[in-house]
């Protein structure tokens, strides 16, 4: 595994940039090698009482920004607040896209554990998707999106019904995958600190592998 890349720490919050194809939390095959495990290492090399605690997650192969709390009440804080954080994220789609819109649906989630849209009112769980085009190339776009809800697959499923999925997800219907990963990163996330009160905002540049898709730096 590579070294932790930290963004932000203090005594109360630690905010890592995760890499692709990384687990954030345990499963039922795999205990240890996981995001939350290296953090917790991480802490317990300073002291072996520390804690930490997950105040949210990302899918497996999405990168990008990630929040531990180092108290429950901490946790509990940024959890009880969740809704009010702005989460961003940085997007490469197949196709075109307008230069911007609103993708609106409940989503629902089937048998085989795929989620999935429903133009119904109130038919599962509202989900509400923001996005603006940043780039555009022959074959894909560049995104930023976001989030006014935190919905499983809420970008992959919105993304999908926008007929520009997401590359590599081959899961909702990609049919390319030239990084051989997920082109979604979690690239900005605005929020009130739980101690100081005080609003803070950390960003991180997109991927370089996505930007130079579109020949940016």
């Amino acid at each position: 595994m590579k070294k932790l890349d930290i963004v932000y720490e203090d005594k109360h919050i630690i905010i890592i940039n995760k890499e692709p194809h990384l687990l954030t939390v345990s499963t039922a095959n795999e205990k240890e090698k996981t995001l939350f495990h290296q953090v917790l290492l991480y802490e317990r090399k300073k002291n072996k009482n520390n804690k930490v605690f997950i105040v949210h997650r990302l899918d497996r192969d999405t990168s990008g920004l990630v929040i531990f709390a180092k108290s429950i009440e901490v946790k509990n804080f940024l959890q009880e607040n969740w809704e009010k954080t702005t989460r961003i994220y940085t997007a490469v789609v197949e196709g075109s896209t307008k230069e911007s819109g609103t993708i609106k649906s409940w989503l629902k989630e089937n048998k085989a554990l795929i989620t999935f849209s429903s133009d119904k009112p109130n038919d599962g769980k509202l989900a509400i998707t923001k996005y603006k085009k940043l780039a555009q190339s022959k074959s894909y776009s560049l995104l930023e999106i976001d989030i006014m809800t935190g919905r499983k697959n809420q970008i992959r499923v919105h993304m999908q019904d926008n007929n520009t999925p997401i590359i590599g997800d081959k899961k909702y219907q990609a049919k390319t995958n030239p990084l051989k990963r997920l082109g979604l990163c979690a690239s900005k996330i605005e929020f009130i600190h739980p101690i100081t009160k005080k609003n803070m905002i950390i960003e991180i540049k997109p991927p370089q592998e996505f930007l130079k898709m579109f020949n940016l730096k």
